[in-house]
């Protein structure tokens, strides 16, 4: 391991053809550093691994999650976590702040263009709330810092991928929440994603409804015949392959039978019940918008088992998997 300092990183280190995939360590007292510690042997052959995060917790999370001899990565060290009184799984405003400025970090090494692509590791929403002010995720924190008005939350497995129309908002909030704007916006970003992304040139969507059976024509709900059917009117003129609204079970059982290439969801739980259903431990989370690739594991930070060598690095490995094959797509065009 190269311990750098957070200015340390000298852009002509490493040949450029190889992939330098940036991985910030999430709130240090959760899971992050131990599945970081325990994917490296999986993915430090990707590229070049620079982790960003405070190496005295991620030396804590290796000790009981031992890196073999030989495995090669770089380390920013912030060095930004109090050791006095340290402990894995609390919720700190301290480890809030931290975790934030390990984005920072991670986002300046972007623009240097010291890194390819970056992958996240989970962060308190409640933490840094505290220790940062409002704070409502890695998402909408990034598009702000790159000035991008529009994202699209993606998450996909080996079997399923969702474009969201709302992302972390009460359930209640969800119908006003959907506009015909959303709605066309989605449809369209999560095409342009699966084209530049994975090569898949003409896209096939299936939209879910909003209600059960998507309405059954107006009986369950009248979302899909006031906004869904009309956001959705002339979009096979523009060039989009769209069948919807659909019931949200059969756009899932239809995608899974391969004929479309990606989903449309309505709300948060509407796509990650079925991909934690059929691959918990091979979710990632692709953020649709932005200037490079980001990706992050489909889980939490886990406090109640950071610490005890329990975590699972599955969705972290297929994190870091996806945002090098995304980001090398585009430096091939």
């Amino acid at each position: 391991m190269r311990v750098l300092t957070r200015y340390g990183i000298k852009g002509g280190d490493v040949p450029e053809l190889v992939m330098r995939i940036g991985i910030t360590m999430g709130d240090p007292s959760g899971i992050g550093p131990e599945i970081i510690a325990k994917a490296l042997p999986v993915i430090a052959p990707f590229g070049q691994v620079v982790i960003i995060g405070d190496a005295g917790v991620f030396g804590r999370a290796c000790a009981y999650t031992r890196v073999p001899r030989g495995v090669s990565f770089d380390f920013v060290d912030m060095a930004n976590v109090p050791r006095e009184g340290f402990a894995f799984g609390r919720i700190k405003a301290e480890y809030g702040k931290a975790s934030l400025e390990f984005i920072d970090q991670a986002v300046a090494l972007l623009d240097r263009g010291l890194i390819d692509c970056l992958v996240t590791c989970p962060v308190s929403k409640e933490a840094v709330s505290l220790g940062a002010g409002p704070f409502s995720g890695h998402t909408e924190y990034l598009a702000r810092k790159a000035g991008v008005r529009s994202t699209v939350m993606m998450l996909l497995n080996e079997r399923l991928r969702f474009g969201l129309v709302t992302t972390h908002l009460p359930l209640r909030d969800v119908p006003a929440a959907i506009t015909r704007e959303k709605v066309r916006k989605t449809v369209s970003m999560t095409a342009q994603a699966l084209r530049r992304w994975f090569g898949i040139r003409c896209p096939s969507l299936a939209v879910c409804g909003v209600n059960p059976h998507a309405s059954d024509n107006g009986v369950i709900g009248d979302e899909e015949k006031k906004v869904l059917i009309p956001a959705l009117a002339g979009m096979d003129k523009k060039g989009f392959r769209v069948a919807g609204p659909l019931s949200a079970d059969c756009c899932c059982a239809a995608a899974m039978a391969g004929k479309f290439d990606a989903v449309v969801a309505m709300y948060h739980d509407q796509a990650l019940i079925p991909l934690k259903t059929i691959g918990a431990y091979s979710g990632v989370n692709l953020t649709a918008g932005l200037p490079y690739v980001r990706t992050s594991p489909l889980h939490g930070t886990a406090f109640d088992i950071a610490g005890k060598g329990r975590a699972n690095a599955g969705s972290l490995i297929a994190a870091v998997e996806t945002a090098c094959r995304c980001a090398r797509r585009p430096r091939k065009a």
